[in-house]
This record gives structure tokens, sequence and C-alpha cells, in this order.
């Protein structure tokens, strides 16, 4: 099983970007229990104010598919709609290197 990643870049509606982000925190009991994600990292764009990105790193894409496909991660799709300015843009990838390190905060 080949790991696979996701970035996604994810524009919210002007001011909103600490609701995007509270609501992407309050996702994380169910992203903590996967067992096939690895990272989970959500970052605030230092040049746009209403852009954030989440870089994911699954072990392989039945991970993938499980996370996405998950009731929680529908409920989050839903209440997430109202705060965008547009859809996802999602970009998936393979690793080839990685030294990882996720900063807690």
């Amino acid at each position: 099983m080949s790991p696979v990643s996701v970035i996604a870049r994810i524009p919210c509606q002007p001011g909103r970007r600490d609701e995007l982000v509270a609501a992407l925190a309050d996702y994380f009991p169910q992203v903590e229990s996967e067992d096939g994600t690895l990272v989970y990292a959500i970052s605030t764009d230092n040049g746009d104010d209403d852009l954030v990105w989440v870089y994911e790193l699954y072990a392989g894409d039945d991970a993938l598919q499980a996370h996405s496909t998950s009731d929680a991660f529908q409920a989050l799709a839903g209440t997430l709609g109202g705060l965008l300015s547009g859809p996802p843009e999602l970009h998936f990838c393979r690793p080839v290197r990685a030294k990882g390190h996720v900063v807690e905060g």
C-alpha cells in the first residue's frame, strides 16, 4: 500500500476564516480516530486572510476513501458549505520522501 496525500486550498467568505478553522478543529476527534489518517494539518495563509490550507497524509487509497466517505466528513462538508467563497481545490499526490513533525496548537 502506497501513501497518498491531499493538499486542499479552501477559500472562505471574507472575514470568516476563524469560523472555518473552528469547524475543521471540531472535526479533529473524527480524524484522530482514523487509523489510516497519518497527518491532518490545518494552516492559515500568511498572504490571504480568506484562505485555509489543509495537508492530509493517508496510509493508502483505502484510508483516503474511508475518510472521504465517513458520515462525519459528510456532516463537515455541510457545515463548511456556508463558509466557503468557492469550491475547495484538491490536489492528490504520492509522497516520495518526507520528514515529518506535527505542530500542536
